[in-house]
C-alpha cells in the first residue's frame, strides 16, 4: 500500500497534464531508459525546462548508479562565477563546459524529493578524488536558500563540505555569512559561506597553485590541505536516494 501511495504521488510530478513525460531530474531520465550521459531537459518545478548535464556513469554498485543531475561544474575557466544574487538564483553559464544550475531550481528538486550529494575533483597533475553526501537540501529564497549537507562518505577528497551545513547563500551583492565583512568579495564567489570557507567551488579559476590571493581560487581545502592550491575541475551532482 505504502508503495502504491508513493508511485500515485510522484507520477503527477513525471508526467504533466497532458500526460508528456516531464522529468524532474536526471533520475527519471535515466530510469526513462536513456542512460547516455549528456544534456537534457529536466522539470524542476513542473512546467519549465531547464537544461542540465546528466551523469550517467555506473561502476555497478547501486549506490553508484546513473542518474546524476549536475548541479555545478567548473573544467576550464570558461564562465565568470563572480556574480550577483539574481543570478545565482536563476543560474548561470554553459551546460556544454561550465555552469551553475540556481538556487532556486536546487530549491525546486530537494523540497519534494530526498537527495545525496558527490562532489568530484581532480588536480592539474591527473590525481582525482571525491566526497559524497548521503543528505543535500536547500531552502527556499525566504530563507536565503540555506544548505542542509550531511552524512559525509570520503572519496579520498576529505569533507569540505560539513561545515559550511545550515549556512544561508551569500553573493557580493547579499550578505548572509557569519563573518563580519562579504566572504564573496573576499574570496570572489558566491557560496554557503560560513567564516568564511573550507571550500570555494566558485572562486577564481587558476592553475594549479598559486599564493598571490589567498584563497580564491577553486579550493577543496581537506584535500590539499592548502589553500592556494586550485582544482582543475569540479562537479558538484545530486541524485535521488530512492532510486
Amino acid at each position: 500500500m505504502a508503495m502504491l501511495v508513493f508511485l500515485v504521488v510522484l507520477l503527477p510530478a513525471v508526467f504533466g497534464s497532458d500526460c508528456k513525460f516531464r522529468p524532474v531530474d536526471c533520475s527519471d531520465v535515466y530510469n526513462s531508459g536513456q542512460t547516455a550521459s549528456g544534456i537534457y531537459s529536466i522539470y524542476p518545478a513542473g512546467d519549465v525546462p531547464v537544461w542540465v548535464h546528466c551523469d550517467m556513469i555506473s561502476d555497478g554498485k547501486d549506490e553508484d548508479k546513473g542518474g546524476w543531475t549536475v548541479i555545478q561544474r567548473r573544467m576550464d575557466g570558461s564562465v565568470n562565477f563572480y556574480r550577483p544574487w539574481n543570478q545565482y538564483k536563476r543560474g548561470f553559464g554553459n551546460i556544454e563546459s561550465e555552469y551553475w544550475l540556481g538556487l532556486e531550481n536546487m530549491y525546486q528538486l530537494t523540497r519534494n524529493r530526498k537527495y545525496m550529494l558527490r562532489v568530484d575533483l581532480e588536480d592539474f597533475e591527473g590525481r582525482k578524488g571525491f566526497a559524497q553526501y548521503s543528505s543535500f537540501s536547500v531552502d527556499c529564497e525566504c530563507s536565503g536558500y540555506k544548505l542542509h549537507v550531511s552524512g559525509f562518505t570520503d572519496g579520498g577528497a576529505g569533507d569540505s563540505l560539513t561545515q559550511h551545513n545550515d549556512m544561508k547563500f551569500t553573493t557580493f551583492d547579499n550578505d548572509q555569512d557569519n563573518d563580519p565583512g562579504n566572504c564573496a568579495k573576499q574570496y570572489l564567489g558566491g557560496f554557503w559561506y560560513n567564516n568564511c570557507h573550507v571550500t570555494n567551488p566558485t572562486g577564481v579559476y587558476l592553475w594549479g597553485e598559486d599564493a598571490t590571493h589567498f584563497a580564491v581560487g577553486v579550493v577543496w581545502h581537506t584535500w590539499k590541505m592548502n589553500y592556494d592550491v586550485s582544482m582543475k575541475s569540479i562537479s558538484i551532482k545530486i541524485k535521488s536516494v530512492f532510486w
